[in-house]
């Protein structure tokens, strides 16, 4: 009896032992698989920047709106979809409202023209901004009292504006010309958990089947997905009955909410509409005062920089011309949301030093002026080579080579960039990689004499990232 007791537990151990070593076997056979299809999953991914040919794009889908035109480049674009960018331009006519929406990816917005009223919400920030009854538009209603917001911003030309994912945010032009901002949408930020499509989530109105046009400039292998239903009210998704005890107001306005009346993304206004906020000069004195970025909340955190003033310009050559950056020491939101911008001025004929970005992805927009721009990938290869006009974009991924020139008539640009704290590494000028060299180390890899490798390492000197047109030897 002893025995068959024994028996039968050495066969129970051995049996249990079995099965922890089939578990294991299991376990790990799982562990392989998902790191195989983590590494297929990365490979895919990488797979996206495979470049054979970059060109100038144009936006591929323009819709009309009552305010207004809002025109988008194609994300599925093989250098945007590389890049992870969706640029888009909006063109708000005077007294119209850009109505409010948010994105799953953070938005950097440049204001190419014009000026006018924006404002982001963030979940949880109070209303600091306080209008007085007797001041209010509402003066006379019974029931009506002042009106209070969170903070709006004052933004005009060569304003940057960073806008984080899923922050609603709105924009009023009460100028007298046109506003026009570029834009670019980061999808491949972290905080877009998502995927690579461009969604806009809509808080009023919606854009109209009927109010979109379709470039002709098509690409191979390009898709022709229509973006009308990526711009729709999210509001009319919900019951009606809910919404109006959601928000306690009665069904008519719920139905006002839900409708999109086919007046697009973009809405005129009835009247000049009177937004409270600070008078320009005193948001601009209030924002030049000293911040180190730290002691601020998310709430209160400055969202704008501008880019365009050629006293605070941080690259400058007379004979070359200038750079003003928006990274996160400048801006220091930036850092939230992962981001950064440029703006440049080449003058007639000058030169962007050759160089590659060792942070970031960029996308380059022309604002004014003509430019010759190549991109070189890792084999060698020129993979752009093109002239660049006003209204062009392009993409420069990270790590490949790229040297542009100027036309006749100078260039200005501006680039979104996929880092907060941007970083090149140019091959020409006083701090390039040729001048960090021994110049025997130039001679031998070159095969040239010292005296070559002295001038290729030094003839730039001192200047940095913008070369003057005049060349040294023939």
């Amino acid at each position: 009896m002893a025995r068959s007791s024994s028996k039968t537990t050495l066969l129970f151990n051995l049996a249990l032992m079995l099965s922890f070593l089939l578990i294991a076997s299991v376990v790990e056979s799982r562990s392989v698989l998902g790191t195989v299809a983590i590494t297929e999953m990365q490979q895919r991914e990488a797979q996206q920047c495979h470049l054979r040919k970059i060109s100038t794009s144009k936006p591929s889908h323009r819709m009309r709106s009552q305010g207004g035109v809002t025109e988008i480049w194609d994300p599925e674009e093989d250098q945007f979809r590389c890049a992870g960018f969706a640029p888009m331009r909006d063109t708000i006519q005077t007294n119209s409202l850009s109505l409010p929406k948010f994105f799953p990816a953070p938005r950097l917005v440049y204001i190419e023209q014009g000026r006018g009223v924006m404002g982001v919400s963030y979940p949880g920030c109070p209303e600091t901004y306080h209008e007085d009854q007797q001041f209010s538009r509402g003066q006379g209603q019974k029931g009506m009292s002042g009106d209070q917001h969170q903070k709006v911003h004052r933004i005009r030309r060569g304003d940057v504006v960073a806008v984080p994912a899923g922050a609603a945010h709105w924009c009023y032009n009460d100028g007298n010309e046109e506003l026009i901002s570029v834009s670019v949408l980061d999808l491949n930020n972290q905080a877009n958990q998502l995927d690579q499509n461009l969604r806009g989530f809509i808080l009023a109105g919606g854009q109209s089947r009927h109010g979109q046009e379709i470039a002709s400039r098509r690409h191979a292998g390009q898709s022709e997905r229509s973006h009308e239903e990526t711009f729709q009210n999210i509001f009319r998704g919900f019951d009606e009955e809910l919404m109006a005890e959601a928000f306690n107001v009665p069904r008519e306005t719920v139905r006002r909410m839900r409708q999109d009346s086919n007046r697009g993304l973009i809405v005129k206004c009835r009247e000049d509409m009177r937004i409270m906020s600070p008078d320009q000069e005193e948001e601009e004195q209030s924002e030049s005062s000293p911040r180190n970025g730290w002691e601020e909340t998310f709430c209160n955190m400055k969202i704008k920089q501008n880019i365009e003033l050629q006293g605070e310009a941080d690259v400058y050559t007379k004979q070359g011309g200038r750079i003003n950056i928006a990274n996160q020491q400048k801006l220091p939101i930036l850092q939230f949301i992962d981001m950064s911008a440029e703006r440049g001025h080449l003058i007639p004929n000058a030169l962007y030093s050759p160089h590659w970005s060792m942070t970031d992805n960029r996308v380059v927009y022309a604002l004014r002026g003509e430019l010759n721009a190549q991109v070189v990938d890792e084999r060698g290869n020129t993979i752009m080579n093109e002239r660049v006009r006003q209204g062009d974009m392009f993409v420069i991924p990270q790590f490949y080579a790229t040297l542009m020139r100027a036309g006749s008539n100078g260039f200005e640009w501006v680039s979104f960039k996929s880092s907060s704290q941007p970083m090149k590494s140019p091959m020409a000028g006083s701090i390039s990689v040729m001048r960090a060299m021994p110049i025997d180390v130039i001679s031998n890899a070159y095969q040239i004499s010292p005296r070559e490798a002295e001038q290729l390492k030094m003839n730039r000197d001192p200047q940095t990232m913008l070369l003057s047109p005049a060349r040294t030897s023939s």
